[in-house]
C-alpha cells in the first residue's frame, strides 16, 4: 500500500449541516487548520503531536482555508458572511474581516504583492454573479472586483509564471489572471472533461487539474492537455507530494483518496475514507494525508510511502 492507516484524530461534534471543507497546513508552526463549515469554525490539529489544538470560532459559513507560511497568517473564505478573515493564529480574536463577492469559497495568495484571492460562487440564478476578489492584506481592503463566466472552485497562485489560476466548473475551463493586472480575466484555457474542480500546480509549472468526468489532467505551461488519468469518482481536493511524486485526489462519492503516479498520471491505489469525505489536507513534511470524514467529524490519518511498490 501506498496509503496505510495511520488512527484517526477526533474534531468538535457538528453543530448543523455542512460538514469540513478546505483544509491548509502551516509548516513552520507544525498546524493543520481545516474549516468546519458546520460549526462556522476552523479546527487546529497539531501535526507533532497529531491531536486536536482548539479551534477559531465566528467564522460563518466557512469554506476556505489558506496560510501564509512567511507571515503565519491564515485566511478564510466565510460563505455565510460573503467575507475572507485575515488571522494572526496567536491573536484570533483580532481577525480582520473584509466584505467580498457572494458565497466566497476558493482563495489563493500572491505573498510577494500581499494580495489574497477569493473565488466566489454566487447565486445560482444569477449568472452574473459568480466573481474575483482581491483583497490588499496590509490595508485590509478590497481593491477589485472581476466577472466570471460560470461558478468558481479551487484556486492556486504561481509565482513562477505570476498568475492567478482559478477553476471553472462550467463552462468547464481555468480563468487565468495576471498578478501584475489582477483586474481582469487574461486569458482562459479550455479543459477537455466536464467540471474542473481540484487544482495544484507541479514542480516544472505544469497543472493538474481534477474534473467531475472522473479524469486527472496535466496541462503544460501554455495551457495544453499533455496526459490524463482516470479517477474512481468525482472528484474535489487534490494535492500533489512533490517529493514521492504522489497525486492524492479526495473523491467523496463512495468515499475514498485515489492515488496516482505523479508523473505518469497511472493510478496506484484507491483508499477507502468515508461516504461523503470530498475534502483532504496534506502535510508534506510528514508525508501524510488527513481525510476529514462527516458522519463522524474527526480526521482518518495516513502515511504515504513508496517503499512497496508503486
Amino acid at each position: 500500500m501506498i496509503l496505510r492507516p495511520g488512527g484517526y484524530v477526533d474534531l468538535p461534534a457538528h453543530r448543523g449541516p455542512g460538514g469540513f471543507d478546505h483544509a491548509a497546513v502551516d509548516r513552520k508552526s507544525g498546524r493543520l487548520y481545516v474549516a468546519h463549515t458546520s460549526n462556522d469554525a476552523l479546527d487546529i490539529i497539531d501535526l507533532r503531536a497529531n491531536r486536536y489544538e482548539g479551534s477559531i470560532d465566528a467564522l460563518t459559513g466557512v469554506a476556505g482555508a489558506l496560510v501564509d507560511e512567511q507571515s503565519g497568517l491564515v485566511f478564510t473564505s466565510n460563505r455565510g458572511e460573503d467575507s475572507v478573515a485575515i488571522i494572526h493564529p496567536d491573536h484570533p480574536v483580532d481577525a480582520a474581516k473584509v466584505q467580498v463577492g457572494r458565497r466566497p469559497n476558493g482563495l489563493a495568495f500572491d505573498a510577494g504583492r500581499r494580495t489574497l484571492l477569493a473565488a466566489n460562487i454566487g447565486d445560482p440564478p444569477d449568472q452574473s454573479s459568480p466573481t474575483l476578489s482581491l483583497v490588499d492584506v496590509e490595508r485590509a481592503a478590497l481593491v477589485a472586483s472581476i466577472p466570471l463566466p460560470g461558478r468558481p472552485r479551487w484556486a492556486v497562485f504561481d509565482a513562477r509564471s505570476d498568475a492567478y489560476f482559478v477553476n471553472i466548473a462550467e463552462p468547464a475551463v481555468i480563468a487565468v489572471v495576471a498578478g501584475a493586472d489582477p483586474s481582469r480575466v487574461a486569458r482562459e484555457i479550455v479543459i477537455p472533461a466536464a467540471g474542473p474542480h481540484g487544482l495544484d500546480i507541479d514542480d516544472d509549472g505544469s497543472l493538474l487539474c481534477a474534473a467531475d468526468a472522473g479524469q486527472l489532467i496535466r496541462l503544460d505551461r501554455d495551457g495544453r492537455a499533455v496526459a490524463e488519468g482516470p479517477l474512481s469518482g468525482a472528484p474535489d481536493v487534490l494535492f500533489i507530494d512533490h517529493q514521492l511524486r504522489l497525486v492524492f485526489v479526495a473523491v467523496g462519492n463512495p468515499g475514498s483518496i485515489d492515488v496516482l503516479d505523479a508523473d505518469t498520471l497511472a493510478p496506484i491505489e484507491s483508499v477507502a475514507t468515508e461516504q461523503g469525505a470530498h475534502t483532504i489536507g496534506f502535510a508534506a513534511d510528514h508525508h501524510r494525508v488527513y481525510a476529514f470524514l462527516p458522519g463522524t467529524h474527526r480526521a482518518a490519518v495516513f502515511q504515504a510511502s513508496r517503499t512497496h511498490g508503486g
